[in-house]
């Protein structure tokens, strides 16, 4: 989808949210389109979940607006605002059915009980659990009870959906299977979804944007190949994904300019001839990290300072890999792949 943003579900204007002398949000203007899948990255203690309750209504603003769909809710109780939130401990009742369940927001708001019913089958068909409605919470499993979790949320047909790590309790399998799970649900019902998550390889699945967070502000806005491949500060570079930077007397030695660059461990080859166009940079095998699909090889260079490279295993063993441990190499990528920090933090 485009990632224009033209109908804002969201618009945050000078948020700021303090706790005594912390400052947890810290001005932080934001737009997110109605229909997006919007993900909220950093680190424990970004201010990305602050700046989700505040928009939740959990938390009042110190500074600044929250609108959604352009009304000015900031003052409102979350009860007045047309979305729900899904978190990561689910918060179903164990006595109730899984249908009952899921049908509690409708019950509090004295909708008849039949049609309770067929709302609630539907958002359960929605979320693939149809002819789980008799069961109990605790007779599912963990990915199941997310989903029953998110069936309520939408039960209700909120505009925005905000998700609070929702799947952070789950195991690494069944947490990428959900990622693929929530994004189809997402297209499917077409309502604006604002994830939080710490995950970088979450957000980079499932999201048409991104705003990564740190000390309360944010740092970049993009796609998720935006953020990726042309990080705009060295904080970004280094937490999404894995970076190094070349910087200073090193970055000459290696690139002949100043200033900060980072490269990408997948662009680093250890093997092959350096074609033209591209940089080499000599050195040797620290250390070897066989991780199955991939092996991570930990260079010190001649020039000083570090690199990563990262290679696939397409024709090697645990064996082959540990014989690069303390062996001299030859590094090489292709130079558009460096990219230039702007400004670090």
């Amino acid at each position: 989808m485009s990632t224009a943003v033209s109908a804002s579900a969201i618009r945050l204007i000078g948020l700021r949210k303090t706790f005594g002398a912390v400052r947890a949000v810290d001005g932080v203007d934001l737009d997110i389109a109605d229909g997006e899948f919007f993900s909220m990255l950093g680190p424990s203690g970004s201010g990305k979940t602050t700046v989700l309750r505040l928009i939740a209504g959990f938390e009042l603003p110190s500074e600044g607006v929250v609108e959604l769909a352009g009304v000015d809710v900031s003052r409102k109780a979350p009860f007045e605002r047309d979305l729900n939130t899904v978190f990561q401990d689910y918060a179903l009742f164990p006595h109730l059915s899984v249908l009952d369940n899921v049908a509690y927001g409708l019950r509090v708001k004295k909708v008849p009980r039949r049609e309770r019913r067929e709302r609630a089958e539907q958002a359960l068909s929605t979320v693939r659990l149809d002819g789980f409605g008799d069961r109990r919470p605790g007779q599912l499993s963990g990915g199941q009870r997310q989903r029953v979790a998110l069936a309520r949320a939408l039960v209700n047909r909120p505009k925005v959906l905000l998700l609070d790590e929702p799947l952070g309790a789950l195991d690494l399998k069944l947490r990428e299977e959900m990622q693929v799970e929530l994004k189809a649900i997402q297209r499917q019902v077409g309502i604006t979804f604002v994830f939080v998550t710490h995950d970088q390889q979450e957000a980079l699945t499932m999201s048409d944007r991104i705003a990564v967070f740190n000390a309360g502000r944010i740092v970049q806005v993009g796609s998720p190949a935006e953020i990726y491949e042309h990080p705009a500060t060295a904080f970004v570079a280094g937490f999404v994904g894995t970076s190094n930077l070349l910087v200073g007397d090193v970055a000459q030695k290696i690139l002949g300019e100043d200033g900060t660059f980072s490269i990408r461990p997948e662009k680093i080859a250890l093997r092959g001839e350096p074609g033209e166009g591209t940089v080499t940079a000599t050195g040797r095998v620290a250390e070897v990290v066989y991780a199955g699909a991939a092996t991570r090889f930990v260079v010190d260079l001649d020039a000083g300072g570090r690199l990563v490279a990262l290679q696939q295993n397409r024709h090697t063993s645990s064996m082959d890999v540990q014989s690069y441990r303390d062996a001299p190499v030859t590094l090489h990528w292709r130079r558009e792949h460096v990219v230039s920090i702007p400004h670090t933090e």
